[in-house]
């Protein structure tokens, strides 16, 4: 793999994860017009600085690759697509945003570690409780179901946690699974107490 068509995002995308996207800047309409055309695959790495529209962006260096699931082009050009995350990339280095943002990208998947099988579990009941706090403090509820496979598991709970996207993108970045769920499990207990101090305080 190496020249890919890029997406920055304001938002992290991880391996397994849908990624539903309007499209309607002519530079990402012409992007989605050549996937499609193609294998149906592009990168997408979340911006530093900046802002999605009109360019001038500082993007990160480490993404996930998008497949296309579903697409649909209004009448107006417009794109409405969805996508799904299926493995970890390295910029090696932009190409020219000419007509998109391009790179060349190299795979970058997980180092092989045993992973406990309590760990995955720890990280799945931090995910309820703090998702539990969260209704008691009027959040939408969300629910949690992690894949037995820890590697898969690993990124699922990314997705689930109420973290922001430089925390993600951090997760994403970790080297294998097990450190992702550790990393994950000590910033949930410090969500836990954030929100369990919030709702001491309206009683």
């Amino acid at each position: 793999m190496t020249d890919l068509p890029m997406f920055p995002l304001g938002s992290v995308l991880v391996p397994g994860a849908p990624l539903p996207l309007h499209v309607f800047e002519p530079r990402y309409r012409t992007l989605v017009e050549h996937v499609l055309d193609s294998d149906g695959r592009f990168g997408v790495v979340l911006i530093e600085r900046g802002h999605e529209v009109g360019g001038g962006d500082v993007r990160m260096d480490v993404g996930t690759v998008a497949r296309i699931l579903r697409s649909e082009q209004l009448e107006d050009g417009r794109w409405l697509i969805v996508a799904v995350g299926t493995e970890r990339i390295r910029v090696r280095e932009w190409l020219p945003d000419d007509p998109y943002p391009r790179a060349d990208v190299e795979p970058w998947p997980d180092d092989e570690v045993d992973v406990p099988p309590d760990l995955v579990a720890d990280v799945a009941t931090r995910l309820v409780r703090v998702h539990a706090l969260g209704s008691e403090l009027g959040l939408p509820p969300v629910g949690v179901d992690l894949s037995p496979d820890p590697w898969e598991a690993s990124h699922q709970a990314v997705a689930y946690a109420p973290i922001g996207p430089l925390d993600a993108h951090e997760l994403l970045a970790a080297p294998d699974a097990r450190t992702r769920l550790e990393r994950l499990r000590t910033r949930l207990d410090d969500e836990i107490d954030v929100r369990r101090r919030q709702l001491a305080t309206e009683q």
